[in-house]
């Protein structure tokens, strides 16, 4: 009866520990987790940089003011007729 009990609770604390240590154990568990975790923050800040170009080509697609706007200030041109004036600080 020694030995049956001897062998239970040491089967009982093998599968505690892969419980806890193994693959797939609570440890690994809490690793991806917070990987996952970390990866769905990346998506959500990328998804925002995606909605904003993706805004920024629509509104280049649309509107002559937008690409005169970014000439303007991306490249320094300027229109026939204007004088251009550069401030020194």
């Amino acid at each position: 009866m020694k030995i049956i009990l001897a062998v239970v609770v040491f089967l009982i604390g093998l599968l505690q520990y892969r419980f806890w240590y193994g693959d797939g154990g609570i440890q690994e568990i809490k690793v991806y987790q917070q990987k996952l975790n970390d990866l769905k923050n990346e998506v959500k800040e990328k998804s925002f940089r995606n909605k904003a170009l993706y805004a920024e080509v629509e509104n280049l697609r649309k509107g002559q003011e937008a690409i005169e706007e970014r000439a303007r200030n991306e490249l320094g041109m300027i229109r026939e007729g204007e004088t251009f004036f550069q401030v020194l600080e």
